[in-house]
């Protein structure tokens, strides 16, 4: 089945966020205006605002493949097996931003560089071969630290993240380079030692209060865990397959300061066009009970050549979450109608979906739900320390009626189903001179058919990040 235009609607007031506020939202609503205020003319200068931060992080993960599955790795010339894999890195980031230029136009530029230190270099530690997506499992190397052929890592590598210069006329920038950049189709993916980043040229205006446009073009990304750029690619192709363009526009829309809506289309040139409709809606006061409701719609169709073949897919995911001073319990809901799976371009964090945990439960024509609890102790007396549990189970996945293309896997997939739980606990230094440190552990297990694709894996992570300030 697919949502009819008429279900969008009646969803439309939300996403799927479930997110606390410590007081009422108001209902009221906020017209469009011009803003009185102009960021450029605030500039105070190319070096009087200018500032070095950076982070360092450390990214232990454990995988342990259950139900017979082996990752694999090259022992004395010769393929071995092995049930488990850790990775294990250090990374750091160090930021020089400068301010903007005074005048009617202001100039900046921003650069970080990322370096990259294998702690675990063990090369049965860091097997590969199974799990991810498709494409990933068809290709030597490992999806977290940056290893040579044959296996073995290296042991430090760095590279330029981010090399951008901006231009802003009032509340409009101009960016070009390589730059951050944030929309749920092309989104920065940050949950390895580094991030990932984007080469092109984006424009981000707020003119209007209430109401921002975006517009930007990429060629190129920079992977998480490689030195070089690479083109874009989908997550979940059998296939790399390979494309030269990606550009998108949105608008973000809060018409009212409980409800934020925003309206994307990205065309993935000779792949798909794809669009996005979401948005956030809260009722009520947290100290009391608040609800979060929401809505994530995505559309996607092929385009040009159909590089990756004919796609038709309507994707959705909604959500309800409930909040009682430190208590949040949310229920959601997450539904694929299509005979491909939901994709999304690699190398960023574009699905943003109730379900997209250590699996994305975006199998062709899957439905999946999730119970989530989360407890804040800073009502107990502890701030900064947050713990959390979930379940998410899918099923009636179907790829029987693929019509060929880059997702021929999908035709083994006939009734499979899976199911996922984790737990995990994050503290954040709330003073000192390590405020703003934090530390969080996770412990996920996923179990599946025969043929879902994430397969039966038992995972924990355990990730400390160091922000600091050198001007």
């Amino acid at each position: 089945m697919k949502l009819s235009s008429t279900a969008i609607l009646a969803l439309a007031i939300s996403s799927v966020t479930a997110t606390a506020y410590a007081e009422t939202q108001s209902q009221a609503y906020t017209p469009v205006t011009v803003k009185e205020k102009s960021a450029q003319s605030e500039a105070t200068g190319f070096v009087e605002g200018q500032s070095i931060t950076g982070t360092t992080r450390n990214w232990y993960a454990n995988e342990q493949l259950k139900r017979g599955a082996k990752f694999s790795y090259k022992k004395n010339g010769a393929l071995a097996d092995t049930d488990r894999r850790i990775n294990w890195v250090q990374g750091t980031i160090v930021k020089y931003n400068s301010g903007f230029t005074e005048g009617t136009v202001g100039f900046s530029t921003e650069v970080a560089a990322y370096n990259a230190i294998a702690l675990d270099r063990d090369r049965k530690d860091l097997a590969s071969g199974n799990g991810g997506a498709p494409g990933d499992r068809k290709k030597a190397g490992n999806n977290r630290t940056l290893t040579r052929e044959g296996g073995d890592a290296q042991g430090q590598w760095s590279k330029m993240g981010l090399a951008n210069v901006k231009a802003r006329v009032s509340n409009t920038t101009l960016t070009a380079g390589r730059m951050n950049f944030s929309s749920p189709m092309v989104d920065v993916i940050g949950n390895r030692a580094l991030p990932s980043s984007f080469e092109g040229i984006a424009l981000h205006s707020e003119e209007l209060e209430n109401l921002s446009f975006d517009l930007a073009t990429f060629d190129r990304n920079s992977p998480r865990t490689e030195e070089s750029q690479r083109k874009f690619r989908s997550e979940y192709a059998d296939e790399i397959i390979e494309i030269d363009h990606v550009n998108t526009a949105g608008i973000t829309y809060q018409p009212f300061a409980s409800l934020t809506t925003s309206l994307w289309g990205t065309q993935a040139e000779d792949m798909w066009n794809q669009y996005y409709f979401g948005a956030t809606h809260v009722l009520g006061d947290s100290s009391v009970l608040s609800l979060t409701t929401g809505l994530n719609y995505y559309k996607t169709v092929d385009e040009g050549k159909a590089k990756l073949g004919q796609i038709d897919n309507d994707t959705y995911s909604l959500s309800f979450g409930l909040t009682h001073q430190a208590h949040s319990l949310t229920f959601s809901y997450q539904e694929v109608n299509g005979n491909e799976y939901f994709d999304y371009l690699h190398e960023t964090n574009g699905i943003y979906l109730a379900n997209s945990l250590l699996s994305d439960f975006n199998s062709p024509n899957e439905k999946s739900f999730q119970v989530a609890y989360g407890l804040n102790m800073a009502e107990y007396g502890v701030p900064g320390l947050k713990l959390n549990i979930y379940q998410a189970r899918g099923w009636g996945i179907d790829g029987t009626h693929y019509k060929g293309g880059a997702y021929d896997s999908v035709l083994t997939m006939d009734g499979e189903h899976h199911y996922e739980y984790g737990i995990g606990a994050s503290y954040a230094v709330q003073s000192g001179p390590f405020k703003a440190t934090s530390v969080r552990a996770t412990y996920t297990a996923h179990r599946a058919s025969e043929n879902q694709l994430d397969g039966s894996i038992n995972e924990f992570r355990l990730v400390t990040t160091i922000p600091f300030n050198i001007l």
